[in-house]
């Protein structure tokens, strides 16, 4: 993603709030046609790319921008560069975080072409929600993480009052002061977006399971958990769709409520939030990924 002034013309691989010749905001440059200019072939292993050979690619897009990028695929001068897609359905897709959160929702979302997003679609996202915490402690999913993607789903043309954000407290800490003290209740302000409380919502039976009757009137539902090293966060996540007293009475089976439970809801879309994560002695590390399947095991 480049990003160019509107009134100086200069451009930045970068986002930058203002431009410092005329100090207008730069917009955004984003691509859709990339030509192989260039090629280095590279056989020498190193620490952080030992698999080799490896290619960079010098490329172009239409706009004339360049940049490079690491290939494992060989390609010739001249040729269009495009990420292969696959139908397999329980693929994932692993994009890196390198400055903008919003370019990575839109290359994840890109690489799972099945999802429709219409002006009428009720859109369910379901967050990491655990505990009162600051968001860069890494215990909750992150709100920048967050408000990207409601604006991703905006900008295809969801209306924000059909989208929901839903949370739900397994523990003694209330979900409203987490919401809050995450910072996601800002975000919802922002942007104008509905915030349940699962604990409230009416529940069914369904393979006798008490699921959260939401889940079942939504079009999209998004699990968009937090990674954390040592843990099954994508699954984890999910078992707040539960009601809270069923959950507790079959928590010791946890791996079969989780198996059971994605068998019986809606198939949902997991986006993982790992840009800051929490490692095993819950200290916090740069990892600047996001990682998205249809499949949350």
């Amino acid at each position: 993603m480049f990003y160019q002034c509107p009134k100086c013309k200069k451009i930045w691989q970068y986002p930058i709030k203002k431009c410092p010749e005329c100090f207008s905001k730069p917009q955004r440059m984003p691509g859709s046609k990339f030509k192989v200019i260039g090629i280095s072939q590279v056989n020498t292993p190193t620490i952080t790319h030992p698999i080799v050979p490896y290619f960079v690619l010098l490329l172009e897009d239409e706009n004339g921008n360049r940049f490079v990028f690491k290939s494992a695929k060989e390609y010739k001068i001249g040729d269009e560069f495009k990420i292969d897609n696959s139908d397999n359905k329980d693929k994932v897709a692993i994009w890196r975080i390198k400055y903008d959160i919003k370019e990575t929702i839109e290359k994840m979302f890109d690489f799972f072409d099945n999802i429709t997003i219409k002006e009428n679609s009720k859109i369910l996202i379901l967050p990491t929600l655990i505990s009162p915490k600051h968001s860069y402690l890494a215990e909750n999913t992150s709100p920048l993480f967050i408000d990207n993607l409601i604006k991703y789903l905006i900008s295809k043309g969801a209306k924000s009052e059909n989208i929901t954000l839903a949370g739900q407290s397994f523990n003694n800490f209330p979900i409203e002061i987490c919401v809050q003290k995450s910072g996601l209740l800002d975000v919802c302000l922002k942007n104008n977006i509905q915030i349940l409380d699962l604990s409230k919502d009416n529940f069914i039976d369904k393979n006798g399971l008490i699921i959260a009757n939401i889940v079942f009137n939504s079009d999209i539902i998004i699990n968009a958990p937090i990674l954390k090293i040592g843990q099954n966060s994508s699954l984890e996540n999910i078992l707040k769709f539960l009601k809270k007293d069923f959950y507790l009475e079959h928590q010791q089976n946890q791996k079969d409520l989780i198996i059971n439970l994605v068998k019986t809801i809606p198939q949902f879309l997991t986006l993982a939030d790992g840009s800051v994560i929490q490692k095993k002695n819950g200290f916090t590390t740069f990892l600047g990924i996001a990682i998205g399947s249809f499949n949350p095991f």
